[in-house]
């Protein structure tokens, strides 16, 4: 009987019936522990004997997979793989896979979501209601805005979809999408200065680097005064120091971010600025996204060990 490993926080925290069911057809399935984000030593005494894991953002070290002597394929229920030692999958020829567009609407639409908190100023609004003021401070609407999207990949092509049907300005930087053919005179593809410089909401929708952050005191220098600055993405993308002091100086009117280096974050510098926007990390944490996600992800895995 084959052990699939099961670790993404919203398929521990309530089982979901795509991977119950892989009982049914013979597997052995391992949680880990439920809701929570799985560390090292948790993995590594977890993954012996597992052929197939369903891996969520947890950190996966060479030391992990190390200990995984029967491990064949990682399918992710997303899409990213910064959190894989790819290099190190390659040589013990361990497949990776992943749920490419599964999680696309759920995030675009936190982004948006986090568009209209910020120029309507909702939790302002909201937490001085709470403390029994009347807090009122002018808003801007969508409408004419020009949105900057970094990365143009399935949720970038849906946040630009969703702005341009709201009337924004949408301007896309990525040196490895085309958009010549889209036909959309309300997307323009431009370098990153002058999505810089023209942007008044930028969202950020890519990979992080592999040693800088794409967001730091340059590109930031480059912003126009009072951009709203959204991350659904990586936290890595950005230095997040130099984000602080954008946003203390008003340089940043609000920063929106749903991911974080530890989480939850070890220190609240940032996320305790009133102009800051914090949620824990629920892009893709629909029920519509995690399904997609889900079936997509066992599907990949099962395809990949019915090869063997």
């Amino acid at each position: 009987m084959k052990r699939i490993l099961i670790t993404p926080r919203s398929l521990t925290a309530t089982p979901h019936p795509t991977v119950e069911k892989l009982k049914q057809d013979g597997f052995d399935i391992v949680y880990s522990t439920p809701g929570q984000l799985p560390g090292e030593a948790e993995l590594m005494r977890l993954v012996p004997g597992i052929s197939g894991w369903i891996a969520g953002v947890e950190p996966i070290s060479e030391a992990v997979i190390a200990c995984a002597d029967k491990l064949r394929v990682i399918s992710r229920n997303g899409i990213g793989i910064d959190n894989l030692p790819i290099p190190y999958l390659e040589g013990r020829q361990i497949a990776v896979r992943v749920a490419a567009g599964s999680n696309a609407r759920g995030v675009a639409e936190l982004a948006l979501g986090m568009m209209f908190a910020a120029l309507r100023h909702i939790p302002f609004c909201d937490a001085g209601i709470k403390a029994g003021q009347w807090p009122r401070r002018i808003g801007r609407e969508i409408q004419s805005r020009c949105v900057g999207i970094i990365g143009y990949g399935a949720i970038g092509r849906e946040v630009a979809r969703l702005c341009v049907e709201l009337g924004a300005n949408v301007f896309v930087y990525d040196p490895f999408a085309d958009l010549t053919t889209q036909g959309d005179a309300r997307i323009a593809q431009v370098d990153l200065a002058t999505l810089l410089e023209k942007s008044e909401l930028i969202s950020l929708h890519c990979p992080p680097k592999p040693d800088v952050p794409l967001i730091g005191t340059a590109e930031l220098a480059a912003m126009r005064v009072g951009t709203v600055l959204i991350n659904t993405a990586r936290a890595s993308l950005i230095d997040e120091s130099a984000i602080l002091d954008a946003v203390i100086s008003g340089k940043i009117s609000v920063y929106a971010t749903d991911v974080f280096e530890s989480e939850p974050p070890v220190t609240l510098d940032l996320v305790a600025h009133p102009n800051v926007i914090a949620t824990s990390h629920i892009g893709g944490f629909t029920d519509e996204s995690v399904a997609r996600a889900t079936d997509m992800a066992v599907h990949n895995m099962i395809e990949c060990l019915d090869r063997e």
